[in-house]
């Protein structure tokens, strides 16, 4: 989900919060005192951090990602270096701002809360790397329990590549794109499909309940949801069939239940 800041106000005042840095500019470096945190309304932004006198690209953030929150979250120096990739314009978000947006949009906290857990298990991985200690076998990688939750039979097949993508049977099955500030990846990962970026991060979801599968719209989506070229409600429930056909924003699948 993005996060969309509107003004709420005039626009003049609202233009006091903006920032327009040119491609190549540098919005802030390794070790300033951070007293902001931005989003993004136009351009992308690139984040790197500086190793053996060399800046290593983390990723690369576009209009609706946000950045530099760690600083008014711990009160601490900046940790990496952000530059504009291309000419960019920001929100400015000073921390009474930010308190507020946390307070009406729970969504914010959820993704800042997934973005220090992607940070714990990386900096785990380091540790065990330096220390030769391994996880537990069951807790090593969830490559193998995401296998047993898919059911082979149920499947998502794109119509321009026949790429496909099979379904959970327990679980849900989240469809969308993946999120280079969190590193979360969707089950359904339409990333190489999308060159529009039409899709969203967390675009729809698809669940299993009882006998039938069922498609909802995750709220915040842009390019809206379609089930046999009709667009459905955000929010609301459609029950799939075998060979019904869905678009999520300009990319086109088709759910198939293969019997055994």
């Amino acid at each position: 989900m993005k996060v969309v800041v509107k003004s709420g106000g005039s626009s003049t005042s609202f233009e006091d919060y903006i920032a327009r840095v040119p491609a190549g500019g540098l919005i802030f470096d390794e070790g300033d005192v951070g007293t902001e945190m931005f989003v993004i309304q136009s351009g992308s932004v690139d984040i790197l951090k500086r190793l053996k006198g060399e800046e290593k690209l983390l990723a690369t953030l576009e209009k609706g990602d946000f950045f530099g929150e760690m600083s008014i979250l711990e009160d601490v120096p900046r940790t990496a270096v952000a530059r504009a990739h291309t000419d960019v314009e920001l929100v400015r978000i000073n921390q009474s701002t930010f308190d507020e947006m946390l307070r009406n949009n729970g969504e914010i906290a959820v993704r800042m809360l997934r973005k220090l857990s992607r940070r714990l298990r990386e900096t785990t991985a380091l540790l065990e790397q330096q220390t030769g200690v391994p996880r537990p076998l069951e807790e090593s990688s969830d490559f193998f329990a995401k296998v047993g939750e898919r059911h082979e039979i149920y499947r998502l097949i794109a119509d321009a590549s026949q790429e496909e993508f099979y379904l959970n049977r327990e679980e849900e099955t989240t469809v969308g794109r993946i999120d280079p500030v969190t590193g979360i990846r969707p089950d359904v990962d339409l990333t190489a499909l999308d060159a529009q970026r039409s899709v969203s991060r967390r675009h729809a979801k698809i669940l299993h309940t009882g006998t039938e599968f069922k498609v909802v719209e995750e709220i915040g989506t842009m390019n809206g949801t379609f089930v046999n070229g009709r667009r459905i409600p955000t929010g609301t429930p459609v029950a799939l069939k075998d060979g019904d056909r869905l678009r999520f924003g300009l990319v086109d699948l088709t759910f198939r239940v293969t019997q055994g």
